[in-house]
């Protein structure tokens, strides 16, 4: 699969909504938590993916905000595990030169334990330049928007000063790169709430593909269908040399002090 890309025109950025981990445990006969078990696979098998092929930036949607909504048993397990994932894999992605970030709001709902193994993957690897592997945690992209005004109005700054550059750079990672490509698996056509301010001009990718099924081989189709399209950016035609224009080469910064 990786004959059929131009590695010269790599996605900066991929974004991947992992929709169906219970829909698939269920189909199978098999408690929801499985679905989140065998999910890790595909996550894993997904970052290796990444990094052969060059991507910089791989951002995931591991639990919402709207997530707390679910059954109590279930938020518990998806707690427990991802404190588990991170001590099992963070020396792994360490040793592979990848930087660990989380994006998402760290209140009270979080526990502790895990928000210090949060702490810990990002002070390991934050060196590391390879790749950086994002992780949306309590993440809502309406919330993240309101968070960055909030800060606005905090800093007192002045309506007639306030610019996009001044909503960018409060977001919780204000150094992530804008979403080239949006990956959701699972048959769902909807963005979820998901990198909402960063994915103004995402160029979007749907598979019917559940999750624990999803495998770097499918990461390159999705990139291949992406290298096909024509970025134009409100532009009337793609860059004259032809290669792909990504986000980061559109926007513009105004200062905003």
């Amino acid at each position: 699969m990786i004959a059929a890309l131009d590695l010269d025109r790599v996605p900066a950025h991929v974004a991947c909504v992992m929709d169906g981990n219970g829909r698939w445990a269920q189909s199978r006969g098999l408690p929801r938590t499985e679905g989140h078990r065998a999910g890790e696979e595909a996550l894993f098998d997904v970052v290796e993916g990444a990094l052969d092929i060059g991507i910089d930036w791989l951002t995931v949607y591991a639990f919402s905000t709207e997530n707390w909504r679910r059954p109590a048993d279930e938020v518990r397990f998806l707690m427990e595990f991802n404190e588990d994932m991170l001590l099992r894999r963070r020396d792994e992605l360490h040793q592979r030169g990848v930087r660990i970030r989380f994006v998402g709001r760290r209140d009270e709902r979080v526990p502790k334990r895990l928000l210090g193994l949060m702490d810990d993957a990002i002070c390991l690897t934050e060196r590391n330049r390879r790749m950086t592997l994002s992780i949306a945690f309590n993440y809502g992209g309406r919330a993240e928007i309101v968070d960055a005004v909030r800060s606005v109005v905090s800093s007192g700054i002045s309506p007639d000063r306030i610019t996009e550059h001044t909503i960018a750079r409060r977001l919780y990672d204000p150094e992530m790169p804008e979403p080239d490509l949006m990956i959701r698996t699972s048959g769902e056509y909807r963005t979820s709430n998901f990198l909402l301010w960063g994915m103004a001009y995402s160029e979007l990718y749907f598979t019917e593909t559940a999750w624990p099924d999803f495998r770097r081989c499918d990461l390159y189709e999705a990139i291949r269908v992406y290298q096909e399209r024509d970025r134009r950016f409100g532009q009337l035609a793609s860059a004259p040399n032809g290669s792909a224009v990504t986000t980061a080469s559109v926007v513009t910064s105004n200062g905003d002090g």
